[in-house]
C-alpha cells in the first residue's frame, strides 16, 4: 500500500536560502530511489521560510529505506541548526 508523506520544514529567517539549497540537493537522488513514486518540494508564496514536501512511496518499507540513505542523513545534519521546526505526516489515501 502506498504511503503519502507531507513534510513541512520551517527555516530560520536568516537561513532560508541555505536550507533551500540543502533541500534541493535531496531531489535528484531521492527520485532515483527504489520505491519513490513522487517527491515534490514546494516553497510558500507568502512565507519563503516554509517548505513543504509532497511525497508518495510504494510502501512504509521504502520510506524507511529513504530516511536511512546517505543523502537524507547528510541533509538532516546540514540543516539541524538552521530550522525552527519540522512536522511530518505519514498518510494513507482513502479516496
Amino acid at each position: 500500500m502506498n504511503i503519502t508523506v507531507v513534510a513541512k520544514i520551517v527555516a530560520r529567517k536568516d537561513a532560508v536560502e541555505a536550507v533551500k539549497a540543502e533541500l534541493l540537493k535531496l531531489i535528484a537522488p531521492t527520485r532515483k530511489e527504489s520505491g519513490c513514486i513522487e517527491y515534490k518540494l514546494h516553497q510558500d508564496n507568502d512565507d519563503p521560510a516554509v517548505f513543504v514536501f509532497y511525497e508518495t512511496w510504494e510502501s512504509a518499507a521504502s520510506l524507511g529505506e529513504h530516511i536511512n540513505t546517505e543523502h537524507y542523513k547528510a541533509y538532516v545534519g546540514a540543516v539541524a541548526s538552521m530550522i525552527e521546526g519540522k512536522t511530518v505526516h505519514k498518510m494513507t489515501r482513502i479516496a
